[in-house]
């Protein structure tokens, strides 16, 4: 295979506040219903930020046997059923491939927090004879992709990207890069989850987190009110494959194409040097062989810090114009899922092809300064070509093009 093989998606797992599932998600997220509440999972009083995304009404029981319960995070419990799910909506049984021709790359920021939370409180309270075995992994950012790998007799190129929010779109990119090589299945995306005091607590540190009380007021990217993220849970994985093996295998359907990737690092403060993203955009849209008029839709990064927004803003307008391209972002529904976050903006582009319409940024109220047609009610339209932004946490930035099934097909014909 070469740089130019076209990879596509034909599988989606989505994990995420909104919905387990691709249908409770789509109708979550079009219809702009906020997933974020109050944590439920310990008592916040203490702390000055209180809310966040989560994920309610699963059971890890009713999906994972008993054996895998006791090694895993909540964090791999959700990756786990979301894998699965992805290799069931793309009609793909592992078993029947041979293992070298499968890897998992995947992203994290945190790993497993809450078991590793869980395990330490042993060691200081109980002794060390009282810590898991299963503590020597279950906390690792690696933990996902081998245990899915495990799970599937996955033997192929695998890995794990480590670059905060950016992370899920590297790790797609890399996919991308072990099936140019050679590999004809990679499972790929993000699952985050550290809603714990101890996690807590990490996030806490970056300062980028809303104190507000009112789910509808907390977390408003692009707004004059914007203070900061409300975090969230969850995530998306795909199924990637070469365009021509999938068609021959039959697969039930392609969601669309991974067509550019490009990443960048911004410069040390005070340095005077401009900000990375505008670049990124720009070599993910030449990495596709894309116009910026092609784009129909940006999924922004949307930090709802006000320096960070007006340094998106800018680079959207550098590149786009002023108001020149829609722009959602649909995390103001299920918080920022860190690593979890782009790809679940990615599968919710796919999605947004499929339907013609763009998803909300619910609650904000565009703010002129920015200059931005920042879309704020589900708007219909034919979505071909999305753009999706993420930085992470020091100065990662991803950018990556996606194109939908019938623009794949028209660019072969």
């Amino acid at each position: 295979m070469t740089e130019g093989t076209k990879v596509v998606v034909t599988g989606l797992g989505i994990a995420a506040p909104t919905g387990m599932g691709i249908e409770d998600h789509w109708r979550a997220t079009v219809g702009g219903v906020s997933a974020i509440r109050r944590i439920s999972r310990f008592d916040p009083a203490g702390y000055p930020a209180r809310l966040a995304g989560e994920i309610t009404g699963f059971e890890p029981a009713e999906h994972l046997s008993g054996r895998l319960l006791p090694q895993t995070d909540w964090m791999t419990q959700l990756a786990l059923v979301a894998a699965d799910t992805a290799l069931a909506d793309a009609s793909l049984d592992p078993a029947k491939l041979p293992g070298y021709d499968m890897g998992v790359v995947t992203a994290s920021s945190s790993g497993g927090f809450e078991f590793g939370q869980n395990e330490l409180r042993n060691l200081w309270s109980r002794g060390g004879k009282y810590v898991s075995a299963y503590q020597s992994f279950a906390w690792f950012y690696a933990v996902n992709s081998g245990q899915i790998s495990i799970r599937h007799g996955m033997r192929g190129p695998s890995g794990v990207v480590i670059s905060d929010q950016a992370g899920g779109l590297d790790a797609v990119a890399q996919a991308r890069r072990q099936i140019r090589n050679g590999t004809p299945v990679i499972v790929s995306g993000g699952v985050d989850a550290s809603i714990c005091p101890w996690g807590w607590a990490a996030q806490l540190t970056s300062g980028r987190l809303s104190t507000g009380d009112d789910p509808a007021r907390a977390y408003l990217p692009f707004d004059a009110r914007a203070a900061g993220h409300v975090p969230g849970e969850g995530g998306a994985l795909l199924i990637m494959e070469e365009l021509e093996l999938a068609r021959r295998r039959g697969a039930p359907r392609i969601y669309g194409e991974i067509a550019g990737y490009a990443a960048t690092f911004d410069p040390a403060p005070g340095s005077g040097r401009e900000p990375g993203l505008r670049k990124a955009i720009d070599l993910a849209l030449a990495d596709a062989g894309a116009e910026p008029g092609e784009v129909d839709v940006v999924f922004a990064d949307a930090a709802a810090v006000p320096e960070l927004d007006r340094i998106e803003a800018a680079a959207l307008a550098g590149v786009f114009g002023a108001c020149g391209v829609p722009v959602t972002a649909p995390k103001t529904t299920t918080g920022r899922l860190y690593s979890g976050a782009a790809p679940l903006d990615l599968a919710t582009a796919f999605l947004a092809m499929r339907h013609g319409v763009i998803p909300p940024t619910a609650h904000a109220t565009p703010s002129g300064e920015y200059g931005l047609d920042l879309v704020t009610t589900a708007r219909p339209g034919p979505v071909r070509t999305a753009l999706v932004l993420a930085r992470g946490y020091g100065g990662f930035n991803s950018a990556v093009l996606v194109r939908g099934a019938e623009t794949v097909h028209s660019v072969l014909n």
